[in-house]
């Protein structure tokens, strides 16, 4: 599971970079597509939100903790993840006001900036936690049991797909190069 959960943070790296070339056009005055920030928002909300961290809190977490183990960083991780909802749902509130004509360029340039910087934090964070995770607490027999019931839930396949069709998708858009 812990591998699972890297591969997702390597779909998620992509999209951070995405945004920083996203708010960086934006605070340099060009345009960028409403619809690609939409896509944008959609990633952090449908993808992150309803699966990545759901995968996390609800599986691989109480797995981690049940060893008494980490609980610290668990409970740091959620607030984190809480952090993370707040922004996007700001995006997605401003750029839901400038689409209906009022000039919020700024503040979604601004919310995802500092979305970027939360990623990147978050991110590098977790990984050295699974690392710690995978090596000192969780048997191969539990990584492997939580990979299963991963697996036995293919809604979420249809999501990562999705979610990676988006990100290759706003990588090759204009803007981007």
């Amino acid at each position: 599971m812990s591998e699972v959960l890297r591969n997702d943070h390597r779909q998620i790296r992509r999209l951070e970079k995405i945004v920083v070339r996203c708010y960086t056009k934006l605070y340099s005055e060009e345009d960028i597509p409403f619809d690609d920030i939409e896509k944008m928002v959609w990633i952090m909300s449908e993808f992150l939100d309803t699966i990545h961290y759901s995968r996390e809190e609800d599986q691989y977490f109480p797995c981690v903790a049940s060893y008494d183990s980490l609980k610290e960083e668990i409970r740091a991780f959620m607030i984190e993840h809480e952090f993370g909802r707040r922004i996007a749902a700001n995006v997605s509130k401003y750029l839901q006001m400038w689409k209906q004509g009022q000039d919020q360029r700024e503040p979604v340039a601004r919310y995802l900036k500092t979305y970027a910087i939360y990623l990147d934090d978050h991110l590098s964070k977790e990984d050295k936690f699974f690392d710690t995770a995978q090596n000192e607490i969780l048997s191969k027999e539990e990584e492997q049991m939580l990979y299963e019931e991963f697996r036995a839930v293919t809604a979420v396949l249809t999501k990562f797909d999705e979610m990676v069709h988006l990100i290759d998708y706003l990588e090759t858009t204009p803007w981007m190069n």
